[in-house]
């Protein structure tokens, strides 16, 4: 079976509006976890871990989530005991809100599983999800949750499953494309959290911010076969 017919784990940043993750993140110190989103009387429920480094932050964001005019309702369910959770402090939390500001549906409707949870921290959510499609397939797919939630969707990083043969090869990438994305890979921009930035990369390579993210969006969507 080859790695396409296997289908493919994809590492998604994405930002889309309306977003109380997205917007209580931005401002407040720390981030969450998600676990998962249901329909229940016609909201969505999530079950978040939020995490900061101090209990007071951790209060501040919290009180940020109940606060947003973007949520229904938040219960807390206890301390949330995990060494893989960043942050010293940590709390569990169900949160009632909009099911039409969830870009949930929209990525599991189309194929995409959630393989770990949902990392949220500075205003974007990180998404690692499995896909039994062709990487041609999931292009076209982003593309229409692009449309229909006005998201921005990055891919981060394109593996075979676990247990699979690795990265896809770079072969159809430009020198300067590949040159960008290796390095990314190497100084940590697509690890979580993140180890470097944009800037800090353009700055190695000689460009500017705006050419550095051109490079990586092209070599990002020649790996998914696109452009």
């Amino acid at each position: 079976m080859t790695n396409e017919e296997a289908g493919v784990r994809v590492r998604l940043d994405i930002w889309h509006p309306d977003c109380w993750t997205l917007e209580v993140t931005e401002k407040a110190n720390g981030g969450l976890l998600g676990h998962g989103v249901h329909e229940i009387d016609g909201l969505a429920n999530g079950r978040f871990t939020a995490y900061a480094d101090s209990t007071e932050e951790l209060d501040e964001l919290v009180d940020a989530v109940r606060s947003s005019p973007l949520t229904e309702s938040v219960w807390e369910t206890g301390e949330f005991d995990d060494e893989a959770v960043p942050g010293s402090a940590t709390r569990g939390i169900v949160v009632r809100y909009d099911l039409n500001n969830s870009i949930n549906d929209a990525l599991v409707s189309r194929g995409f599983i959630p393989d770990e949870p949902v990392r949220m921290q500075d205003g974007r959510e990180q998404w690692t999800v499995l896909v039994h499609e062709s990487r041609n397939t999931v292009h076209e797919r982003l593309e229409a949750i692009r449309a229909e939630k006005g998201a921005d969707v990055r891919v981060e990083l394109i593996t075979a499953p676990k247990g699979g043969t690795g990265l896809f090869r770079t072969d159809a990438l430009s020198e300067r494309q590949r040159e960008v994305y290796e390095l990314a890979r190497r100084r940590g921009y697509y690890a979580w959290p993140r180890e470097t930035s944009a800037a800090e990369l353009a700055a190695e390579v000689g460009v500017s911010k705006a050419t550095l993210l051109e490079h990586l969006r092209k070599a990002e969507s020649k790996l998914l076969g696109g452009d």
